[in-house]
């Protein structure tokens, strides 16, 4: 309708004026929710070639269309905008031809592209908590959404499972004895490591404290604390080798792993190429060097390397220290690169991590281009806010973090105490409704922190995203298991009749099916999962007002009777998608 209503204010400057205008200069937008209609003309780019005043020009405009379209039922000018209303038999022709389509891609082949999402990216020193969980939820659901507008995805994660903060995890665990396993203690080894490193804390402040009594200045006290010195002398040991060393960090990153494999798991999300820092960290620093020759990069009085950005508005950054060593910008630089060897199709990589990295990305994309790498154009910082509870910040050393298993079986509990006192699932079996309370807490978990614009920062509310009421995931599950409830007890039969008189419910329903493979492209334009959820809530209460408004099982009209039902077949269709391209689950009944 874009397409034909540009071509038709074509004819009409033509036919009115005696002017030809460039179709491309037409704007067309959906209409304000303040104002009636459902496409705008904008007025004002076009008032040279008229000779008159917005409101004349929009009048005189808008009649010739609606005379010689059938499919404009009227139109009104508000100042420079010409809106339109489109007649139902519009809306009911494009239904006909789309019915249980779905969205289709619309990324011409031409745009089609091969994108590596980077997300998750844990530390093998703990468990994963909430904060990771929106890093998870958000790349899992971008690499859906991308992949749903026809672009070969490939999902990816860095695991950061070398450093210090490793070896704290690993001195605390040798100190206690060395005994405790996954198995002697039934713990999951992430859990198990992540509880070490806690304790290494706890003990590393108590040594701060005991030569500050002793009147050591409380930053000797940091660097001289026995703990932090053993942990050091052990990554020292690591970097050189040491066998003993290095057998200990393999076998406790073990631990890490099987436990990060059972919480992925319970999250339905998967990886198809792992990178580990411990392989990566040394990459870089040829390209440094080669930087250096070409005059991208320079050497300080110290042989220390930086890049200076002055001129792009930034600072001057370093990226090797003088002792030889690498940063983490030189490590960026050198994996970046060794992943367009590795995918030689790959365009570009999606970087999905938090807020207080952007001027991180900033300079590295910055620096890639410096060093003649023209795909990093295409690489994009997906930034997110950080993530907060109602009690406030989570701090890993301290053990206040909110562990990420067991928020996710809070939330299957929850939605298992709500669905014990509705009373709903009762008749089913003891496996059946273990598997919809999972679907319906895991997804009120994922909408949750879905639904907000990646870009805020966002506090996670448990009770408030398992209610059945207002834009939660369960409220859109509920939709579609009332889809499910109706369907079963009687499908759409034949075609639809066109001529059948709609109803305004219907009609705003059918406008928003049809808005899906818009509202997938848009999304994946913008990397946002939030464009999705939100148009799934508007779409759940779009149907239930629908739902309320008319009969659909007890309707006399056969023709307005299977209308409905391929309209209440249609939506569960829709928000089956939609809820799968935010990697959530949709139950057949709640």
């Amino acid at each position: 309708m874009e397409t034909t209503l540009k071509q038709l204010a074509q004819e009409a400057f033509q036919s009115l004026y005696g002017k030809d205008i460039d179709v491309n200069t037409v704007q067309i937008q959906s209409t304000k929710k303040e104002f009636d209609g459902d496409l705008t003309l904008v007025v004002f780019p076009l008032l040279r070639f008229s000779g008159k005043n917005p409101v004349e020009t929009g009048n005189e405009v808008g009649q010739w269309i609606s005379e010689k379209s059938e499919y404009i039922s009227t139109y009104n000018v508000v100042k420079g905008f010409l809106n339109f209303e489109i007649a139902p038999s519009y809306w009911l022709s494009q239904f006909n031809e789309t019915i249980n389509k779905g969205a289709e891609s619309v990324t011409p082949a031409s745009e089609k592209e091969t994108i590596m999402v980077e997300f998750a990216s844990p530390n093998t020193n703990k468990p994963l908590h909430l904060g990771h969980l929106r890093n998870i939820f958000l790349g899992h659901s971008v690499s859906a959404i991308l992949a749903a507008n026809g672009h070969e995805v490939i999902r990816t994660q860095i695991i950061n499972d070398r450093g210090i903060h490793i070896c704290k995890s690993m001195y605390a665990w040798q100190q206690s004895g060395a005994s405790e396993t996954p198995e002697s203690t039934g713990m999951k080894g992430d859990k198990l490591v992540g509880k070490y490193y806690v304790l290494f804390d706890k003990q590393y402040k108590s040594e701060i404290e005991n030569l500050v009594s002793q009147g050591v200045d409380k930053e000797a006290a940091a660097k001289q604390a026995p703990s932090i010195v053993a942990a050091q002398d052990m990554l020292k040991k690591w970097e050189s080798g040491d066998a003993e060393v290095v057998g200990l960090w393999k076998k406790m990153n073990g631990w890490v792993y099987d436990g990060f494999d059972v919480t992925y798991d319970t999250m339905n999300v998967g990886f198809d190429k792992l990178y580990y820092e411990s392989d990566t960290y040394l990459l870089g620093k040829d390209h440094v060097e080669a930087g250096l020759k070409s005059g991208v990069f320079f050497k300080k009085d110290d042989g220390s390397v930086w890049c200076d950005l002055t001129d792009e508005g930034l600072d001057e950054k370093l990226v090797l220290r003088s002792d030889g060593t690498a940063v983490y910008m030189t490590q960026d630089i050198g994996t970046a690169i060794e992943r367009f060897k590795d995918y030689p199709a790959l365009s570009g990589v999606v970087y999905t991590v938090g807020n207080e990295q952007d001027y991180h990305f900033k300079v590295l994309f910055l620096i890639l281009k410096k060093l003649g790498f023209d795909w990093a154009k295409n690489c994009y910082h997906l930034s997110y806010g950080m993530v907060d509870l109602p009690s406030g910040k989570m701090k890993s050393r301290e053990g206040t973090v909110v562990d990420a298993d067991d928020i996710m079986a809070e939330m299957i509990q929850t939605a298992k105490k709500s669905s014990e006192t509705q009373g709903k699932l009762d008749g089913l079996s003891e496996e059946e409704k273990a598997e919809i309370v999972k679907t319906v807490g895991l997804g009120a978990l994922k909408y949750f922190l879905l639904k907000v614009d990646p870009v805020k920062r966002m506090q996670f509310n448990p009770e408030e995203s398992i209610e059945l009421q207002g834009n939660t995931g369960p409220f859109i599950q509920y939709a579609y298991a009332r889809t499910r409830s109706v369907l079963r007890r009687e499908a759409p039969q034949s075609s639809v009749n066109t001529e059948v008189e709609l109803h305004h419910s219907e009609i705003e329903l059918i406008k928003r099916l049809l808005d899906f493979s818009r509202t997938v492209n848009e999304a994946g334009k913008q990397y946002s999962p939030a464009i999705i959820a939100n148009y799934t809530y508007e779409l759940a209460k779009n149907f239930n007002q629908f739902y309320q408004s008319v009969h659909v099982l007890n309707e006399e009209n056969a023709d307005k009777k299977n209308l409905r039902l391929y309209l209440v077949e249609a939506t569960g269709t829709v928000i089956e998608k939609a809820m799968h391209l935010l990697g959530i689950q949709v139950p057949q009944r709640m």
